[in-house]
C-alpha cells in the first residue's frame, strides 16, 4: 500500500502541474491518473489500497468540508438562505423527472428503475464543487453576493435529499411496503440532527481552544478527529435515526468561526496545507473507482439520458434563482456549478446491482459514464465561467488574505514575543486598511495594535504600540514569534 500512496502522490502532482500549465483544473488530471492507475485499466493500485479507498476518500472529503465550514459567515448565509434551500432539492427533482421521462424508452427499463437511476444521477458532487468554491472564496471571487457560499450550502444538503429519494425508489422496486412520508420526513430530521451534532462539539472545541492556547497544528488535528467521529456516529446510528454527519462537519467550523474568527483562521490555514495531500487522495481514488468498460456499455443512449437529465436540472437550478439579486451571467455560473457528478455516483452506483435490480448493471454503467462526462467538463466549466463572471468587489478581501499569509500575522487575542528584547505583547486590535503606495496606487495593509503584558497593569492600562504591515515590509517572524501554551 505504501507504493500505491507514492504512486498517487507522484503521478497526481505531475498531472496537477501539467493540467494547470495548459490552463485546465488540476483535479481533472488527478481523476484521469486514478482512472488509468485503477484496477479497471492498468491495475497499478495495490488491492489493500482499494479496500481502504472509501475511508481515505471520506477523510479527504471531511478536510474540505471543514474548510468550507470555516468560510461560512452567518451574514452571508442569511443572504443566500432561501436560494440555498430551494437549490438543495428542486434541481434534483427536475433531473429525476427528466430521467424518468426518457430512460424507459431509450434504455428499455421500467419506470421504477428509471427513478432509481435518476436518484443516482441527481446528486451534485461536493468533492468537485466544494474545493472550487473554497478557492473562489479564498481569492475573494463572488464575495459581494455570496455566490460560492450559496453553492457550498446547497450542494451539501442536495446529497442528503437525493440519497433519501434513492432509498425510497429502491424500496419500491423490492415490492415491499415503503412509507414514503416517513422516508421524506427523514430529510429534515437528518439535516437537523446533522447540524446539531456539529454545533455541540463545535462550541465545546471553541471553549477548549480559548481556555488552552494550544498550537494550531494540534488544534487542527483535534478538530479533524472530532469530525471523523461524527461520520462514525452516523454509521452507528443509521439503524435508529438518520444523521447528515457531513453537515455536522461543516457546522463545527461554522460555530468556531462565529465564536472566534482568529482561532478559525488559524485552523483553516492548517487545513489548507492538509488539503494538498487530501486532494490527491480524493480525486485519484475517485478516478480509480471508474470502470471505463462498464461506462462504455452505457453507450450513446446512456449519454443522451445524462444530457436530458442535466438539461432538466439546469432549468430547475435557474428557477431557484428567480427573485435573487444575481445577474443573468451569475445565474448561468450557478447552473454550470451544479453539473459535476462523482462522489455519490461512485458510492451508490453499484447498490442497485447488489440489491438484485434487473437493470442494475446498466444503471451502474450510466452512473460511471456520468462521472466521466460531468466531473472533468463541469470542473473546467466552473473555473472558466467563474473567472469571467464572479466579481472581486470594489476591494478584494483576497489581497488582505494574501498579505496575511505572506507575513504570518497573529490575530486579536494572541500573544507574541519580541525576538530582539524578549518582551511579551498581546494583540488587542487588528483591521484591514488601504495605504498609499508608489505612483499614487492604494495598496492593502493590516493595522496591528500591541499591548505589553505587565503584571503591574491590567487591560486598558500600560504600554501599547501599533504598526501597519504592507507587502513592502519584511516578514512578521523576522522580529516576532507567536506564543502558544502547547
Amino acid at each position: 500500500m505504501a507504493a500505491s500512496l507514492s504512486l498517487i502522490i507522484v503521478l497526481g502532482l505531475l498531472a496537477d502541474y501539467i493540467f494547470q500549465k495548459v490552463k485546465l483544473p488540476g483535479l481533472v488530471g488527478m481523476l484521469i491518473v486514478g482512472i488509468f492507475a485503477g484496477p479497471y485499466v492498468f491495475n497499478l493500485m495495490a488491492p489493500d489500497m482499494m479496500r481502504v479507498s472509501a475511508d481515505f476518500r471520506k477523510i479527504a472529503l471531511i478536510v474540505i468540508l471543514l474548510r468550507a465550514g470555516f468560510e461560512l459567515h452567518k451574514d452571508t448565509l442569511h443572504r443566500v438562505g432561501r436560494a440555498a434551500l430551494l437549490m438543495s432539492c428542486i434541481p434534483a427533482i427536475f433531473e429525476i423527472a427528466g430521467v424518468i421521462l426518457v430512460a424507459p424508452r431509450w434504455l428499455h427499463i421500467s419506470y421504477v428503475e428509471a427513478a432509481i437511476l435518476g436518484a443516482i444521477l441527481g446528486a451534485v458532487s461536493p468533492a468537485v464543487v466544494v474545493p472550487l468554491m473554497i478557492d473562489f472564496i479564498d481569492r475573494g471571487r463572488g464575495a459581494k453576493k455570496g455566490i460560492p457560499t450559496l453553492l457550498l450550502a446547497a450542494s451539501s444538503i442536495d446529497d442528503v435529499f437525493v440519497i433519501v429519494l434513492f432509498s425510497i425508489f429502491l424500496g419500491m422496486y423490492g415490492g415491499g411496503t415503503v412509507n414514503i412520508w416517513a422516508k421524506l420526513g427523514e430529510i429534515p430530521v437528518s439535516i437537523t440532527l446533522g447540524i446539531l451534532v456539529g454545533v455541540v462539539p463545535g462550541y465545546f472545541l471553541y471553549r477548549l481552544f480559548t481556555k488552552y492556547d494550544w498550537r494550531p497544528p494540534k488544534r487542527t488535528l483535534i478538530v479533524l478527529g472530532v469530525a471523523i467521529i461524527l461520520t462514525w456516529l452516523e454509521k452507528e446510528c443509521e439503524k435508529w435515526v438518520p444523521i447528515a454527519s457531513l453537515l455536522g462537519v461543516m457546522a463545527i467550523g461554522f460555530i468556531i468561526l462565529e465564536k472566534s474568527e482568529p482561532i478559525a483562521h488559524l485552523i483553516s490555514q492548517k487545513l489548507k496545507k492538509v488539503w494538498v495531500f487530501a486532494e490527491l487522495l480524493l480525486f485519484v481514488l475517485v478516478g480509480a473507482q471508474v470502470n471505463v468498460k462498464v461506462a462504455w456499455h452505457a453507450g450513446l443512449a446512456g449519454t443522451l439520458v445524462i444530457l436530458v437529465g442535466l438539461l432538466f436540472r439546469s432549468v430547475g437550478t435557474y428557477l431557484c434563482l428567480i427573485g435573487t439579486p444575481y445577474s443573468l451571467k451569475e445565474r448561468v455560473f450557478c447552473v454550470i456549478s451544479y453539473i459535476p457528478k462523482a462522489t455519490v455516483q461512485a458510492a451508490i452506483g453499484a447498490v442497485p446491482l447488489a440489491a438484485g435490480v434487473a437493470a442494475g448493471d446498466l444503471i451502474l454503467a450510466v452512473a460511471v459514464l456520468s462521472i466521466l462526462l460531468t466531473a472533468p467538463l463541469g470542473a473546467i466549466g466552473i473555473i472558466i465561467s467563474g473567472e469571467k463572471i464572479l466579481d472581486y468587489g470594489e476591494r478584494s478581501p483576497y489581497k488582505f488574505k494574501d498579505l496575511r499569509t505572506k507575513h504570518g500575522l497573529p490575530r486579536v487575542g494572541e500573544r507574541v514575543r519580541s525576538k530582539q528584547f524578549g518582551t511579551v505583547w498581546k494583540i488587542i486590535e487588528e483591521k484591514e486598511v488601504w495605504m498609499d503606495g508608489s505612483n499614487a496606487h492604494r495598496i492593502p495593509g493590516i493595522f496591528v495594535k500591541y499591548w505589553r503584558e505587565d503584571s503591574t497593569s491590567g487591560p486598558g492600562t500600560g504600554k501599547t504600540m501599533s504598526y501597519r504591515y504592507s507587502q513592502n515590509d519584511p516578514p512578521f517572524d523576522n522580529y516576532w514569534e507567536i506564543l502558544y501554551d502547547w
